[in-house]
């Protein structure tokens, strides 16, 4: 295959990104000391990518085809900027062979692989005949060009189920469904299809052979202009939901040294089926013995920095080193592996609401320092907005050390560590997910965190005397700023005396649990807490990074408090709690929605009508599906009765809250 005819030293680089990735990309760029360019939607004016970079380009407004995905745009804003050269990210047109294309003709380099590869290996069906004639091991299945639906149907009896259908030139577990019986099929495909070209433009799908209890292991490789490939060792990312990738870890934990020298090797030869030139990583499905190919990602990975971080390669670096035509610094066998990895991404979703996606403003946006082998490569900041737009994910905390165990501990107390308010975050499910005795254990499968799901996302604990006690504190030290009271005595009140002694009751609930009280004496002497019939010498002081020390019966212990209203949010050595204090002034009434009522969860576009006005339905039958931040999102009728009315229609666009429909309730 032709390599690419474009090769000069340049010097200043446009990020066709957003989020972490364009700032992991500028962060590297200025290190080698090229000049900046990012481009940004309307929604991303404010966004962190655009003030990191040293010049920055409006493209459109804040949907993605108007702007991330606008290549003439991204093209016009490059030539506008001079810059010479454009790096894609992952994701909106890394993988677009278009966009290499149209870079190309329009005097630009573009940071990765050829068109032509692109297309090679962009095409999953396409691909596998390739990797098929090079001799690399597949998984049994259908990649034709033949996409009506009998022939699928056919393809699916012939491998036998279950199997899996997927997006052929899909990623990210966008167009992508298990389908155990034959009677499951076409909805699937339907499905899949309506995901898959809302995603990526093309519904084109093929079928594989589902592999049960299945592991993903990927080998991340580079090729050079000159004729060098080289394997940077694999990465596991068995730990998944939905086909996404939730954790990640380098070196696999499951190979052996000649397994790992085999799958890499196969890697290798898959590269080297198109003459590949960039960065790119090569999947595999493992049932345990063998690795078959899945598929090759033609672009930089979002788990990139595992492998960075056990072979000390900067990938971003080489990348740029590549399309400016110089040759790989290292050789094969130079190429070290030290330590052990693991990667979590942090996402905005609430994993006890099936993972919806949540959006809004950063209020509190707290994570620890990165050092010690703790790297954090985040896209947000304190008072950013997440926007239902783009992908939900906010950062990626990093840990390294020389063990796997190691690794996995430090990563826990970083997770541990972290406080983000005003959405929602996935923190504590991954904290759960990494204390699990079987990820310890290295027993898992791509299939684990379903199975597990109710043990990784338990009902929140109810709080206890130390959690009682801290929030009474934070109100007081909230009210003590307020009043300028001196921060040595901060639990002093407009109701306090220098004679007597007075008390004050605090009331709060935990979500719908009972109420609790804790009632605070003071006057002359320490103040005291009493909650039931226990009672507690109680004391705090402010500390670092809006925490205070709490001080009970002469046990220390560091808090973390965000009161926002009436709503406090702590973090104990307990865990995290959120409660609601009971203002005894009142002002506690909350707007309830009923329940007959289908509302947008989130901002979205209606895709799907999945019943009819009039229709009687079974409690949880499927009325709609939106499709919100690229995910399609089902929902159901709350019980069962007639749908009494429709609001909307395909392809309406639709804010938060909006009704869509309306459910009548059977009358017995």
């Amino acid at each position: 295959m032709d390599r690419p005819k474009l090769y000069r030293r340049f010097r200043k680089l446009l990020i066709a990104n957003r989020g972490e990735i364009a700032l992991r990309v500028i962060r590297t760029a200025k290190a080698m000391g090229l000049q900046t360019v990012a481009v940004y939607s309307e929604a991303d004016r404010g966004a962190m990518h655009v003030a990191a970079a040293d010049e920055a380009v409006l493209l459109g407004p804040a949907r993605a085809r108007d702007s991330y995905l606008n290549i003439a745009a991204v093209i016009q804003a490059a030539q506008k900027t001079g810059a010479e050269a454009v790096h894609p990210g992952y994701g909106f047109l890394s993988e677009s062979a278009e966009f290499a294309q149209d870079c190309l003709d329009a005097g630009l380099i573009f940071v990765g692989p050829t068109a032509a590869m692109i297309r090679a290996m962009g095409s999953k069906s396409g691909s596998k005949m390739l990797m098929e004639e090079a001799g690399v091991p597949l998984v049994p299945g259908y990649h034709g060009h033949d996409q009506d639906e009998a022939t699928l149907a056919e393809a699916a009896d012939r491998i036998g189920f279950p199997v899996l259908v997927k997006a052929s030139a899909g990623g990210g577990g966008r167009g992508m469904r298990i389908v155990r019986s034959a009677g499951e099929l076409a909805a699937a495909v339907v499905s899949a299809r309506r995901e898959a070209k809302a995603a990526f433009g093309d519904d084109r799908m093929l079928i594989e052979k589902f592999v049960a209890n299945p592991r993903h292991i990927e080998v991340q490789i580079i090729g050079d202009s000159h004729g060098n490939l080289l394997s940077l060792f694999e990465r596991e990312c068995t730990l998944q939901r939905r086909h996404q990738k939730v954790i990640e870890e380098a070196p696999s934990p499951t190979l052996d040294a000649s397994g790992r020298e085999a799958v890499c090797a196969a890697a290798r030869k898959a590269a080297a089926a198109v003459g590949y030139v960039g960065a790119g990583t090569i999947e595999f499905v493992s049932d345990g013995k063998e690795v078959f190919f899945i598929e090759m990602n033609t672009r930089l990975q979002v788990e990139h920095p595992v492998t960075e971080l056990i072979t000390g390669i900067d990938l971003v670096e080489w990348q740029l080193r590549v399309a400016s035509g110089e040759k790989l610094p290292l050789t094969q066998d130079q190429i070290r592996l030290n330590g052990h990895a693991v990667e979590a991404r942090v996402y905005a979703e609430n994993p006890h609401k099936n993972f919806m996606p949540s959006v809004g403003r950063i209020r509190t946006w707290r994570l620890p320092a990165p050092s010690g082998g703790l790297r954090i490569d985040a896209g947000y900041r304190e008072g950013d907005a997440v926007s239902p737009h783009y992908d939900a994910m906010l950062a990626k905390m990093i840990a390294w050390a020389p063990t796997r165990e190691a690794a996995l501990d430090r990563l826990v107390r970083g997770l541990s560590e972290s406080d983000v308010r005003g959405i929602v975050t996935n923190i504590p499910f991954l904290s759960a997910l990494l204390t699990h005795p079987d990820v310890r254990a290295n027993v898992i499968d791509t299939g684990f965190i379903e199975r597990e799901l109710k043990h990784l996302t338990p009902e929140p604990r109810s709080p206890g005397d130390l959690e009682l006690c801290a929030a009474v504190a934070a109100i007081l030290g909230l009210e003590a700023t307020a009043s300028r009271t001196q921060a040595s005595s901060p639990w002093l009140t407009s109701g306090w005396m220098p004679v007597g002694r007075r008390h004050r009751l605090f009331s709060f609930r935990q979500g719908q649990g009972p109420e609790q009280t804790a009632s605070l004496h003071y006057g002359n002497g320490p103040a005291t807490l009493s909650i039931g019939e226990r009672e507690f010498a109680f004391a705090f002081a402010p500390a670092a990074e809006g925490g205070f020390d709490l001080t009970l019966d002469g046990i220390k212990s560091r808090i973390v408090a965000v009161v926002e209203g009436h709503d406090l949010y702590l973090r104990t050595r307990n865990g995290r709690f959120d409660l609601h204090w009971i203002d005894p002034f009142g002002g506690d009434a909350e707007e309830q929605v009923g329940e007959d009522k289908i509302v947008a969860p989130l901002p979205g576009t209606v895709v799907a009508l999945l019943a009819e006005e009039g229709a009687h339905l079974e409690k949880g039958a499927p009325i709609l599906t939106l499709e919100v931040m690229k995910m399609e999102q089902t929902l159901r009728a709350p019980f069962a009765g007639v749908l009494k009315v429709i609001k909307c229609k395909v392809g309406d666009i639709v804010a938060e809250g909006v009704e869509l429909a309306e459910v009548e309730p059977l009358v017995s």
